[in-house]
């Protein structure tokens, strides 16, 4: 008698019911079935089919609270609108067959302080996971970050049916339908996609980048209602990306709504809100009045006197009249009441052209903080 057959003979006489795994004979985790893979192997080879065990048992599936887990999310909270507003700029959401997926946000390691803030809001388990890769905006040092992830199946479709869209969102996200704490939300898009802080001519400012039209027009609607600065933004060219830029008064007005005492922001941040918030105008410098729009009736005498007589006649300067003239003639004037986008990048400045906050190509100030 072979080796195999002792061996089904003696699990025969043991009901054929498999070993279970104990500490003193084997240091594998033991799976559902009883026993660890590798002698599960060993045990299936002398077994017959009919009398194995399924090879997984598995859990049984865990019924999902969609309410409850939508009133732990509560975004009139202002630490959980603050964290929706993160993870709808900053972080992902993905899904797989199964049920399975996750929620990532991955950050800098000096910004771990608050990861570990979203770890305790969230009441669902969720860990943090820190690697070290080297990227094109850190050639000489290695980038070194930290990742929050939550795969709970109930918190992820309670973000999702609040508006996280999973996979590429950055073009389709808008504000949550439901009520929610404006200035924490405002404030983690800015925190995510903006910034704060003073151009290299020292000027406050708070900027805001995204790809989607819907989030761009409602922060452009928080700033009329907050500063009463008009603000119109178009998508560039190059990617359709919308950039939203204050300065100045506009810039200390909103910084303050954002940033308040006590408020959930990034440390960073939250340290050049304060300064921007604190800015008061120099002595010397004279604020812009509102801006004085060009009429069709002004148009007219521009192109139909001199230089000198059209300046005499509307009370503007030669150099005004001489550039609407240039802008006329190449077709590059703007439409009469609509010149509210230009207005950003001129507040700073004062009817006798003292210098403007220096802008880049993209509309990011030259020398601003990320």
């Amino acid at each position: 008698m072979g080796r195999t057959e002792v061996r089904q003979m003696h699990f025969e006489r043991r009901a054929m019911t498999p070993p279970e795994c104990s500490d003193h004979h084997c240091t594998r985790p033991a799976k559902a079935r009883g026993m660890c893979d590798r002698h599960y192997k060993r045990w299936a080879r002398v077994t017959p089919k009919a009398s194995r065990p399924p090879a997984r048992l598995g859990r049984p599936s865990r019924e999902i609270d969609l309410d409850r887990a939508r009133r732990t999310f509560d975004l009139e909270l202002p630490e959980m609108a603050y964290l929706f507003g993160f993870l709808q700029t900053d972080g992902n959401l993905s899904t797989m067959s199964r049920g399975r997926g996750r929620v990532s946000v991955e950050l800098s390691r000096r910004d771990l302080p608050i990861l570990e803030r979203f770890q305790q809001l969230v009441p669902y388990r969720s860990t943090i996971t820190f690697r070290t890769r080297s990227t094109n905006f850190s050639s000489r040092e290695p980038h070194h970050s930290a990742t929050w992830h939550l795969f709970d199946l109930e918190a992820r479709s309670a973000l999702e049916s609040l508006g996280l869209p999973a996979g590429k969102k950055s073009a389709i996200i808008k504000p949550p339908e439901v009520p929610f704490s404006e200035p924490d939300y405002v404030r983690a898009l800015i925190d995510a996609d903006g910034s704060v802080g003073f151009t290299g001519n020292g000027y406050p400012f708070v900027s805001f980048t995204t790809a989607s039209p819907g989030l761009s027009a409602y922060v452009c609607e928080k700033v009329l209602e907050v500063t009463g600065a008009h603000r119109t933004v178009k998508p560039n060219k190059r990617d359709s990306i919308y950039n939203l830029l204050l300065t100045c008064e506009p810039a200390v007005d909103f910084a303050r709504w954002l940033y308040y005492d006590g408020c959930l922001a990034l440390e960073r941040k939250y340290v050049k809100a304060i300064e921007v918030a604190a800015w008061v105008r120099p002595a010397g410098m004279r604020q812009r009045s509102s801006p004085r729009r060009w009429t069709p009736q002004e148009d007219e005498v521009v192109m139909a006197m001199s230089i000198a007589e059209a300046a005499e006649k509307l009370g503007r300067t030669e150099r005004s009249v001489n550039m609407r003239r240039v802008r006329l003639r190449k077709g590059t004037a703007r439409t009469h009441g609509n010149d509210a986008s230009s207005r950003s990048l001129n507040e700073c400045s004062d009817a006798d052209g003292v210098p403007s906050p220096s802008v880049g190509s993209e509309g990011r100030p030259v020398g601003a903080p990320g």
